[in-house]
This record gives C-alpha cells, structure tokens and sequence, in this order.
C-alpha cells in the first residue's frame, strides 16, 4: 500500500509531464487500482504494453523527484513549518496565518 501511496504523490507533483497515455495508465493503476487486464481493455493494448507503461512511468518519475527533489523538499519545508508553528509567538502566528490563507 506504501509504494501506491507513493506514487500516487510522484503522480501528483510529476504526472503532467508524462504523456497523456502514460497519465491515463497510472491514473488507472495507482489512483483507481483497475488490473493490468481491465487498463488493458480500457486502453485497448495488451497487458504487456500496460505493464511496461507502468514500469517506464515509474522510472521516469522517480529520475524527476532525483533530479528536482520537489517531495522531498516540501516534507522539509512542511517539518520545519510545524516547528516554528509550535513556537507560538503571537507575531510569527500572524505571519503564518498570512502564508495560510495564500492557499
């Protein structure tokens, strides 16, 4: 269950730069947990092909979050975030609350 959970963030934050095919199978398999044989269906090739889209996507993201280290750097800045929010100083709070309310 890790690995999907996993990769349903890689899918998030990296997905739209695979192809439209690749996201279609993914989406699929990590997000609806459809089997090889019904994406296969779905998408009209064989499971073969479906599996190798997996596994060729899966790569590609994985080489993105090396080279960028988005996820990674967003588990720091979130870490350190609730460090300071801990702090409860009145003043840093306000700033906080003003990061917040941005999203």
């Amino acid at each position: 269950m890790k690995k999907t959970e996993e990769m349903n963030e890689y899918l998030d934050w990296y997905g739209s730069l695979l192809t439209t095919r690749q996201q279609q199978i993914c989406d699929y398999y990590f997000k609806e947990d459809l089997s090889l044989a019904e994406i296969a269906e779905n998408c009209e090739i064989t499971r073969a092909a479906v599996l190798d889209a997996i596994h060729r996507s899966q790569k590609t993201l994985l080489e993105y979050e090396e080279k960028l280290k988005l996820i990674e750097k967003y588990h720091a800045r979130v870490k350190i975030y609730g460090k300071i929010k801990k702090l409860n100083i009145e003043e840093v709070n306000q700033y906080l609350k003003e990061i917040e309310d941005l999203d």
